[in-house]
């Protein structure tokens, strides 16, 4: 479970507005094999409600399978102009599923992070990265040629670039990889699937963030 942060107090004029949020992703920002609602984005958007935080829905940037350059490009097609109050970033496990460089990797994620501090109007405050969980825990994972533990090696070297990138940015990282280890003793963590996290981790997500964005939102 997240750790208990305090909570600042919501204004009326958060209370007020409908609050713009973009989610930029793959597979793991749209919920594959679960509901909408039981997505990462739309549980956070739930959970801020709750908070008298008015949410518009979120602008889901994200499919299943995108690499980081698969994003990138589908964020020009989209000419997307709009800014946002507040963004979400989660990129990078099918680069590492289909073997791509990981100094590819690097130069790629940070121009997203980029991208993302544009789109939150050069909020960098405003921008949450969250890590990328691992998929060699689920069940998926045993029909894979690499280990468990090689799977595990590889998705901590990208998020340790994808960490360093985020922090020296000066951008808020939200570490979930730890706790979706946890998927190989609790199967109620992944979806119908075998492969993908279900709704009660999504929630565990969402916990996790809720304290930061209430926080950037209040300032």
């Amino acid at each position: 479970m997240p750790a208990i942060e305090t909570i600042p107090p919501v204004t009326s004029s958060l209370q007020a507005r409908n609050i713009s949020y973009l989610a930029l992703g793959d597979s793991y920002t749209i919920g594959e094999a679960v509901t909408q609602q039981e997505s990462f984005p739309f549980q956070l958007q739930k959970l801020l409600k709750e908070k008298s935080i008015a949410v518009a829905s979120p602008k889901i940037m994200a499919t299943t399978g995108w690499t980081t350059d698969e994003l990138q490009n589908a964020i020009k097609q989209a000419s997307l102009t709009t800014k946002y109050d507040f963004v979400t970033l989660l990129i990078g496990v099918n680069n590492q599923y289909r073997d791509y460089p990981i100094d590819t990797y690097k130069k790629e994620f940070a121009a997203l992070l980029q991208t993302a501090i544009d789109f939150a109007n050069g909020r960098k405050d405003r921008v949450f990265v969250v890590s990328i969980p691992d998929w060699g825990a689920t069940p998926f994972a045993k029909s894979s040629p690499k280990s468990q533990e090689a799977i595990a090696a590889e998705i901590d070297s990208f998020n340790a670039a994808n960490r360093d990138i985020t922090i020296t940015t000066g951008v808020s990282y939200t570490d979930i990889t730890s706790a979706s280890r946890n998927a190989v003793t609790d199967l109620t963590l992944i979806a119908p699937d075998g492969l993908h996290p279900s709704g009660k981790m999504y929630a565990d997500w969402a916990l996790e963030l809720l304290p930061k964005v209430l926080n950037a939102l209040t300032q």
